[in-house]
């Protein structure tokens, strides 16, 4: 049986942290610690986690605000599990999260791994619609968090882990933010680690509970892979360019206004039936019509976002950070 670390950076959100703990209340799986990390919050949560004490094996730091991925080593410095595990503070852990990884990493002896994000059903319309562009294959959503996934599994820090080995041999994280996630994945594996998904360790990602939140933190993604293809040229493949070109091709079309009526006419029909596929597939997928009108918006919101985000870093750059100091 392995001992899990729970790392979990935190910044201003005392009532999601709440929500967090109280999910891993209930594991089945009991052999774990939580370090709750807190990065310089002015609304701090050390009370919440203080009052989960006597039913939860739980830790809390307070530290200046340095962002996440330092955040993160700060945690994993600290942490006494076999393998430690990152999760957002805007997640809901499902019960048999823990046991499912545990049978899983008994089975195939990884050195990393994630799973997907779902939506919750108390989860409102424009969570559950975000959680659906964001997972769905008509976005780039859908490159990962299931058995399809393009190429060498690349896990993310919603929903992460990774061995004590990996941690000891990386030193972490070397960027805190902008893709730094990203950047960490690919140097766990070019490290000679091995990766895998498990498809069943899912958690509950709430993300953004607006759709101006949600344009900014896409627009912050698309910047990031951008500033991660710096450090490792050639990771800005083609699907991660989609979002641009459907930017680009937006503008186009609209411009057709002014000087062929019948182009404009042909590219509205051909949006109107991409919009309607995603319609009817989100309508499907989440059971409600009314889920599937907003992830008309969500998935716009989500395309365009990320694709400005691409182009206002490539040909604008303000998101280039040096290194940690190791």
């Amino acid at each position: 049986m392995n001992f899990y670390s729970v790392v979990v950076p935190v910044y201003n959100r005392p009532d999601e942290v709440r929500e967090l703990l109280n999910s891993l209340t209930e594991q089945t799986f009991k052999n774990f610690e939580v370090l709750i990390i807190e990065d310089g919050s002015t609304n701090r949560c050390e009370e919440v986690v203080n009052s989960l004490k006597d039913s939860l094996n739980v830790q809390y730091f307070f530290k200046e605000n340095s962002g996440q991925g330092f955040t993160r080593n700060f945690g994993f410095e600290r942490a006494k599990g076999d393998y430690f595990v990152v999760f957002d503070s805007d997640c809901l852990i499902p019960y048999s999260y823990f046991e499912t990884v545990d049978k899983f990493l008994h089975r195939n002896k990884v050195d990393a791994f994630g799973g997907p994000d779902a939506a919750h059903e108390s989860f409102t319309t424009l969570q559950k619609a975000i959680s659906y562009s964001m997972t769905s294959p008509f976005t780039t959503g859908g490159i990962r968090g299931n058995k399809n996934h393009v190429g060498i599994f690349h896990p993310r820090s919603f929903n992460m882990g990774i061995s004590k080995e990996v941690f000891e041999t990386t030193k972490g994280y070397n960027l805190t933010r902008m893709g730094e996630d990203i950047e960490f994945s690919i140097r766990i594996i070019n490290s000679g680690f091995t990766t895998a998904l498990i498809e069943d360790a899912f958690v509950y990602h709430k993300r953004r509970t607006s759709l101006s939140q949600f344009y900014k933190q896409l627009h912050f993604f698309g910047r990031a892979r951008i500033n991660v293809n710096r450090y490792f040229p050639g990771e800005l493949k083609p699907i991660h360019i989609l979002p641009a070109l459907f930017t680009v091709g937006l503008f186009g079309w609209l411009s057709t206004i002014a000087w062929s009526e019948d182009l404009f006419w042909v590219g509205a029909g051909l949006l109107s039936i991409f919009f309607l596929l995603i319609l009817i597939h989100a309508t499907l997928q989440t059971k409600s019509l009314k889920v599937g009108l907003a992830s008309l918006l969500t998935s716009f919101t989500q395309l365009f976002a990320y694709g400005m985000g691409l182009i206002s870093e490539k040909f604008r750059p303000r998101g280039n950070q040096p290194f940690a100091q190791k």
